[in-house]
Parts: C-alpha cells; sequence; structure tokens
C-alpha cells in the first residue's frame, strides 16, 4: 500500500508539473541567434546560421498559429502584452507551431501627445522596454524586435529618432542575440537621413505601405534608402486610397479584388526586390474595424478565410489549397453599386441587391446580409475604431443570387454587406455604401 500511495503521488506531482514544464521547455533551448548578413550581393536575415527569408503577417488577436498551417514562418506584433496574451504565452505558442516572432516594442507616438523634449518621460519609457526586452530576449521564437510602429506618422520632432536609437542600443546591451528594426509608414528622405545620421544601433528599416506599394521601388529612390528592409505592414488598398461616394464613404473592394490585388504586389514588389528585400508581413491576419468590420481582416468576424488566404498559400508555396474561398463579383442596388456609383435608397422602401457568386458548388453556398450605418469616430493611423451596431430586420431574405432588404428608416450614410461562405470555412465578402434620404 505504501509502495502504491508513493506511485500516486508521483503521478500527481508529475501532472501538476506539466504545464510548468512545457513552459520551461522553450527556454531551455536558449536563444535563437539571428543576425543580418549580405552574401553575393544580397541581405537576408540568418537564424542559427540557416537563411531566413520572412514568409509573415501581422497578428495579434487572430490565430497565429495557422500561419503556419498556410506555409508561413514568423508573425510579428505591437506590443510584448496585448492584454489577452503576455509575451511570453505569444512566443510559446509560435515556437510549438514551429514560427519566429517579430515581437514590437509599443514606443510612444507625438500623435497621441507624447513629447520628445519630456526627457524624464523619455527614460522612463526606455526602463520600461529594458524590462520586456529581458523578460523575452532569451525565447527561441524570438526573430527580433519592432521599436515602434509607424513613429513617423504626422510627427514634427525628430528627436523621437534618438530614443528609438536609444532603445536600439540598450537591446544590443543586455540581449546581442537579435536584429533591431523600426517600422515607418512609408518612407522618406528626411527620416532616412536623420536616421542614417542618428540611429547606428538600428539593423534596418521597416516599411509599410497598402496600395502604394506598386510604387516602392520609386519611394525607396526617392528617400535615397538603398539599405536592407522589411515590407512590415501591406496588403488590402487603404481606405484614403480608394475612390470615394459622393457623401465621402470610402469605396471597399470585393475580397476577390483584394485577393488579386495582394498576389500582384507581393510576385511584383516583394519578391521583385531580390537584393534588399527581406521578406514581409500582410495585414491583418486575423480581423478588425476600420471603417468596415471586412476592410483589412484575411479572416472575417465570425473566422472564416477569405481568398487572400488561399493567396499567401500559394506565394508562400508554390501550391493552390485544395479547397478555395468563394469569389464575388458585380454587387448592386437596383442595377446600382458599381466603383463610382452613388447610390441613394428612400428610407423605409423594399430594394433587392444582386450578385454573381463562383465557386465549384455554388449551391452549397450559404448567404448572410446586414446592413450597418457608417461609423462616426474613424480611427487615426490603424488606432481602435468602434464597429457600428448591424440594424436587425432589415435583410428580408437571401439566396446565392439575390437580397432583399429594406432601406433604414433615417437619413443617412449605411452600407450593406454580403457574406458568402462554403463548408470549409471559408467567405467572401462585398459592401455597398448607400445614402438614405
Amino acid at each position: 500500500m505504501k509502495n502504491i500511495l508513493l506511485i500516486a503521488l508521483l503521478f500527481f506531482a508529475i501532472g501538476c508539473s506539466d504545464g510548468a514544464k512545457n513552459n520551461a521547455d522553450s527556454h531551455a533551448e536558449g536563444p535563437s541567434h539571428v543576425e543580418m548578413r549580405n552574401t553575393d550581393g544580397k541581405y537576408r536575415l540568418f537564424v542559427n546560421g540557416e537563411e531566413f527569408f520572412v514568409q509573415g503577417a501581422g497578428c495579434e488577436f487572430g490565430p497565429c498559429h495557422l500561419v503556419a498551417a498556410h506555409g508561413g514562418n514568423s508573425f510579428r506584433t505591437w506590443r510584448t502584452d496585448n492584454s489577452q496574451q503576455s509575451g511570453l504565452e505569444v512566443l510559446d505558442e509560435a515556437h510549438a507551431n514551429g514560427l519566429m516572432v517579430m515581437m514590437g516594442l509599443d514606443v510612444a507616438r507625438e500623435r497621441h501627445g507624447f513629447d520628445y523634449d519630456d526627457e524624464e518621460a523619455v527614460a522612463a519609457q526606455l526602463e520600461q522596454l529594458r524590462k520586456e526586452v529581458k523578460e523575452l530576449k532569451d525565447h527561441p521564437a524570438l526573430l527580433g524586435w519592432g521599436i515602434g510602429n509607424e513613429l513617423n506618422l504626422r510627427y514634427t520632432n525628430k528627436r523621437v529618432w534618438d530614443a528609438v536609437n536609444d532603445i536600439a542600443r540598450m537591446i544590443k546591451e543586455v540581449d546581442g542575440n537579435h536584429v533591431t528594426t523600426t517600422m515607418l509608414a512609408g518612407i522618406g528622405p528626411d527620416e532616412v537621413a536623420y536616421i542614417a545620421e542618428n540611429c547606428p544601433d538600428l539593423d534596418f528599416l521597416s516599411i509599410q505601405f497598402y496600395g502604394d506599394i506598386v510604387n516602392l521601388p520609386q519611394r525607396l529612390k526617392e528617400a535615397n534608402y538603398d539599405g536592407p528592409y522589411l515590407v512590415t505592414e501591406w496588403g488590402a488598398t487603404g481606405h484614403w486610397e480608394v475612390p470615394q461616394t459622393e457623401w465621402g464613404s470610402p469605396i471597399e473592394q470585393t475580397s476577390t479584388e483584394k485577393a488579386a490585388a495582394i498576389k500582384e504586389r507581393y510576385q511584383e514588389i516583394i519578391l521583385g526586390d531580390e537584393e534588399n528585400c527581406m521578406g514581409s508581413y500582410v495585414f491583418l491576419w486575423g480581423q478588425k474595424q476600420e471603417r468596415t468590420p471586412s476592410w483589412y481582416g484575411l479572416f472575417t468576424e465570425d473566422g472564416e478565410k477569405t481568398e487572400a488566404i488561399n493567396v499567401m498559400e500559394y506565394v508562400w508555396t508554390g501550391e493552390w489549397p485544395e479547397h478555395q474561398a468563394p469569389k464575388v463579383h458585380d454587387f448592386t442596388i437596383e442595377g446600382k453599386g458599381g466603383r463610382y456609383d452613388n447610390v441613394y435608397l428612400s428610407a423605409g422602401e423594399e430594394y433587392h441587391a444582386h450578385f454573381d457568386a463562383k465557386h465549384p458548388d455554388k449551391l452549397s453556398l450559404t448567404v448572410r446580409a446586414e446592413i450597418m450605418p457608417e461609423p462616426e469616430e474613424l480611427s487615426d493611423g490603424g488606432d481602435y475604431e468602434p464597429r457600428p451596431e448591424t440594424i436587425e430586420g432589415l435583410i428580408l431574405s437571401a439566396n446565392n443570387s439575390r437580397i432583399s432588404f429594406q432601406a433604414p428608416g433615417g437619413e443617412g450614410a449605411y452600407r450593406i454587406f454580403l457574406y458568402l461562405t462554403d463548408d470549409h470555412n471559408h467567405a467572401a465578402t462585398v459592401n455597398i455604401p448607400f445614402y438614405v434620404k
């Protein structure tokens, strides 16, 4: 009986320690050694001596582990603790799925009121980031440090770059195994010149473009930058880059149009610069509200995968997935809804929207639709934006080619959203802005 009791206690102790042991296992491996090299005229990252071209996605609240399932090798964050997962939990999840993380350090922005002439505040920020770096620096899934995000967006005080270099220098002192970069909104000659002169501890620049990424070679030339870089945000054409209705609502591309653009941009721009581009992070491996709930996310709010994920799997692996998302074309309301149409409806009247769906098993598609007002609180630079509430009771019927709906009763700007889903958790998305008189 004594031996049985001892065995039982042993198994209990093993079971209780499994979680702690699994969490510690990754740290037992020690940090990965990441460096940048120029080999035969090409800049590349190397992880533990192996070349590492970044095939990544920006991911914070989405299913980051699925990046690996679709052929990617990395994801980036914007901060070390996103309030849902700690930095260690993010890295552990990445490591369990064979992914490397470009870990963001949340550096204060001038456009949010931070004063880079306030030496005490700058010093306090540096010490806080030192703690974050020390906590995560030895994790094997850590690829590098992204110091701030778009600190040049609507800024005036170039001392921000002095603070960035102080952070990069601190990282070199306490870490030494990982690369440092900062993420720029676009790229211009003024910040390039200042950073080149004053930020020797940054290893390279990271650049963020959306529709304008097609002009990246020209933008780099205009900025006088011919060094190594990552493209750390890119994807759908930005809401500031598209045509607008007469009342100022931006016209969102369909998920099919976005997928085609993403494929072209990756093949021609990301892969087009073999010398200086070291890879990219497509935006966004998840979902967010920014002008609409469907604009930037590669997933829907309900977690379905859009056609852009099929495209990323193809460009990352060279093979299309067996099952692909539906395609959607020609969404109109009473014949209007094209790129330059302005759709005006009468309050409370019934209308019909038509669309063309493409899918190997079209009859299996599920159709859902919703109507919501345009957002009144608009975010800036990707900040939080509240999602407008869906107006219930306006969708009267829907099938795989037509939606019947009632226009809202109040005057103002609205959108009707269409989602086509299949049996493999894929979705096509499209919407039309309209104005109720």
